[in-house]
């Protein structure tokens, strides 16, 4: 090994390339790198923004929130004028992983043989909120680490 080579361990640490302010508490991120790279999601920042004291500027002024920006090198989103209001890549990287499109649902749905019945009756919702979000409603985050939670067991019971 020369003193040039570069070793590379793991997954690249999140990276983003854009940030636009969306409706409230949610912004347009667009990855560019880590394991999101070339995505755009639309990702909900309320569960930060209305857990932590230091985000309170962020509730109460709605224009200081639109003025989101990148942070430096694409590793976090920040707000002017105060250093303590950002976000990391890698918090919002999980943030978009909880996220969950009326596409995804179908496909969790698909994955899983599940119709709109069997799909209520496991999640404990309607069947006509489980064809609303397999179709056009946004998919609650509670429904969508639902989700995630089934995916992650099946996984664990394939492998096993």
């Amino acid at each position: 090994m020369s003193a040039t080579d570069r070793i590379t361990v793991g997954e690249p640490l999140p990276r983003l390339a854009s940030v636009v302010a969306g409706g409230s508490y949610e912004v347009a991120l667009t990855w560019a790198e880590g394991s999101r790279v070339g995505r755009s999601d639309l990702v909900d920042l309320a569960p930060i923004i209305l857990t932590y004291k230091v985000f309170r500027p962020l509730r109460e002024d709605a224009a200081l929130f639109r003025a989101v920006r990148l942070g430096e090198g694409g590793r976090s989103i920040v707000w002017p004028d105060d250093a303590d209001l950002d976000i990391g890549a890698d918090s919002l990287e999980e943030l978009a992983e909880e996220t969950m499109t009326n596409a995804d649902f179908a496909a969790f749905l698909q994955r899983h043989g599940l119709t709109y019945d069997a799909a209520a009756a496991h999640l404990g919702i309607s069947r006509r909120m489980v064809a609303y979000y397999a179709k056009s409603h946004a998919v609650p985050r509670v429904l969508a680490l639902a989700c995630r939670y089934i995916d992650l067991q099946a996984d664990a019971s394939r492998a096993a």
